[in-house]
């Protein structure tokens, strides 16, 4: 018998998502009968323990008989079960100093952490995540803070609707005025950036009549790979050099920051990549941007005005463009910036994204873990087992053993 736990999400603030739905849970028992769900109790998970029992699944406390334990964000050190094999988001593959204990318990437990982060395809493309619903919240939350700060309409948050569907029926008497919005990234989060934009019947036009035209109605234009970096000696763009060799490319954002209302950000970004700009641009009068939605909300990152996170009940807050700093959110003037920098977003739609996520783990996780098959995607993605660091992970060994 394979006992399989899903843990009750201790981290603060608190995350109502969860690895797998009932319904979901119910299907893999009947197509695998070797397995039983155990389902830790939670006041806060956005399907109810009812829902679970409901599915005639087990939900009691103790997971101490489950060899393998889901959860979403990094779990709470002293409820870490030794020799178990772990999945969920530890943030801990780019030495993350504010998980440091973490790295440490997880190494002194004995225990085989599986980073969804680190899930990937042969080509390198993430597996899973929760990205496409980012983007989908990240995007509202920027038309959101752009009305907010100009006044031109109003929008509800998105965690005041039950669901997707929900939110989308909000929008059928709703217009965007003339505006111009421009989108960074090509991954999932830009994906839902797109078909929020693409639902509200926003106009996706070309790079140059974005940058040259004005319009009656409101448009958007979407930036990725060469549209937002070239190399500095060539002004080429070569996908593969770039991911190997990111400091040897400048960024080409700046001109779009001219001529944009709202930039919704998506770009994956580390410290090697360069900047969308830098703050010194802000103060030029030239910088017409006044919304940011940094949806991948990276503090100190690719935007640089991000000066930190906030929370689903309080997303926005404003950036003073001349002094360079944190200032009240929704001034309807030219000289500030109003950032979102939600860090959890999908959880302002938690149960469809909960089964989004849960959907991608039954179909390219699930089955190798159930059958013990040590595949190629599983490896990737161990960071550590039996108390030490996979050959992956050697790179941190200062942080994880230090």
């Amino acid at each position: 018998m394979i006992q399989i736990g899903i843990v009750r999400e201790g981290k603060i603030p608190q995350d109502n998502r969860t690895p797998f739905s009932p319904k979901q849970c119910k299907e893999i028992e009947l197509q695998y009968p070797e397995v039983r769900f155990i389902i830790q109790p939670s006041s806060i998970r956005c399907f109810s323990d009812d829902e679970y029992r409901l599915q005639e699944l087990l939900v009691q406390e103790d997971l101490t008989a489950c060899q393998i334990i889901f959860g979403v964000k990094e779990a709470l050190i002293d409820t870490l079960l030794e020799g178990k094999t772990y999945l969920f988001f530890s943030h801990t593959k780019k030495a993350q100093a504010h998980n440091k204990k973490l790295m440490h318990a997880l190494i002194e437990k004995k225990i085989r952490m599986i980073d969804y982060e680190c899930l990937t395809h042969d080509d390198g493309h993430r597996v899973v995540g929760f990205g496409y619903w980012a983007g989908v919240v990240g995007a509202h939350n920027g038309l959101l803070t752009y009305g907010q700060k100009t006044g031109k309409f109003n929008l509800q948050p998105v965690h005041h609707y039950k669901n997707f569907l929900e939110l989308k029926e909000s929008y059928e008497n709703f217009f965007v005025p003339p505006i111009k919005i421009v989108v960074t990234g090509s991954g999932r989060v830009s994906t839902g950036v797109l078909d929020i934009l693409n639902y509200l019947d926003i106009a996706e036009v070309s790079t140059d009549d974005f940058l040259q035209k004005q319009f009656t109605y409101p448009v958007f234009t979407h930036l990725k790979g060469r549209d937002l970096y070239m190399n500095k000696t060539d002004g080429s763009y070569d996908r593969d050099d770039f991911h190997a060799n990111p400091s040897n490319y400048t960024c080409r954002f700046l001109p779009y920051a001219a001529v944009s209302n709202i930039l919704m950000n998506g770009v994956y970004w580390d410290k090697n990549i360069p900047r969308l700009f830098e703050l010194s641009d802000m103060q030029n009068a030239a910088f017409k941007l006044s919304v940011i939605a940094d949806i991948t909300c990276d503090e100190d990152g690719s935007v640089p005005c991000n000066v930190g996170s906030t929370t689903i009940e309080d997303p926005t807050y404003g950036f003073d463009k001349i002094k360079l700093c944190k200032t009240d959110a929704f001034q309807n003037n030219t000289t500030t910036c109003d950032i979102m920098a939600v860090d959890n977003l999908p959880n302002e739609l938690p149960r469809d994204a909960s089964k989004y996520f849960g959907g991608y783990l039954q179909t390219h996780i699930l089955p190798d873990l159930i059958a013990g098959k040590r595949s190629a995607m599983l490896e990737r993605a161990t960071i550590c087992e039996q108390g030490a660091l996979t050959k992956y992970y050697e790179y941190l060994r200062e942080y994880a053993l230090g």
